[in-house]
């Protein structure tokens, strides 16, 4: 059983005297729990509106969208809201962690909007998740005392604390080096497959492309499925 299916999704959007821009383009997309699936696409391919429509972000202007057999275009915004603020996790390629609070607290943060024993443990839990990701000598660092590969694991942490369903996985890699990007990219892998997560990481880095068990390519909107060997060079 799928726990992401789209099916037949476009995006569009007006663009005022009777001229409309189509961003997807018939999107068909399974993606089962446990799974790593990678998206590669140039920049304008439409990967971030996709991304935003997969974290129950935006809409599809047409098309099926479903999350674990629930049907996403019959809920309301408030029940959509819910179901990503408990299932979904976003890391991205620029960390977006607090400045002005540690990495424990930078952690914590979504645990706030946990209810029951999650958010009165919240410090516990996420202290752990630091742990689980290597940095339980780090807890009570500012992120500026943080290096870039250390930030990045501060926000997965942040991402996975509450046991999101879904990782979505936005150039997770576009801001360190080659060998902290593997070195991250592996941790990623290890800490989802062992939640039984379904991962999907959307880029333009071949090398983390190739890391995932399916790969597709995003073209003006067009979604295909593609082999490691025969993923696109990207600019």
């Amino acid at each position: 059983m799928s726990l992401i299916r789209l099916e037949g999704v476009t995006k569009s959007v007006s663009l005022g005297d009777d001229q409309t821009l189509e961003i997807l383009r018939g999107v068909d997309l399974t993606v089962d729990a446990g799974e790593h699936v990678s998206i590669v696409g140039r920049s304008g391919s439409g990967k971030s509106t996709l991304l935003n429509i997969l974290g129950l972000i935006d809409s599809a202007t047409t098309g099926g969208q479903w999350f674990d057999e629930t049907d996403v275009g019959r809920l309301r915004a408030g029940r959509r809201d819910r179901l990503r603020g408990a299932e979904v996790g976003f890391i991205f390629q620029q960390f977006n962690l607090l400045q002005g609070r540690t990495a424990l607290e930078n952690v914590m943060t979504p645990l706030l909007y946990a209810s029951g024993s999650a958010f009165w443990r919240r410090r516990s839990i996420a202290t752990e998740m630091l742990e689980k990701v290597g940095l339980g000598h780090r807890i009570d660092s500012m992120p500026h005392r943080l290096s870039g590969g250390e930030q990045q694991r501060v926000a997965i942490a942040r991402a996975l604390v509450r046991r999101p369903r879904v990782i979505l996985a936005d150039e997770p890699t576009g801001a360190l080096d080659i060998e902290t990007g593997a070195t991250v990219m592996r941790l990623l892998d290890d800490v989802t497959s062992a939640d039984g997560a379904a991962l999907v990481t959307i880029t333009h880095d071949l090398a983390v492309a190739a890391l995932a068990a399916r790969h597709y390519t995003l073209d003006s909107g067009v979604l295909s499925a593609s082999i490691s060997r025969d993923l696109p060079v990207t600019a």
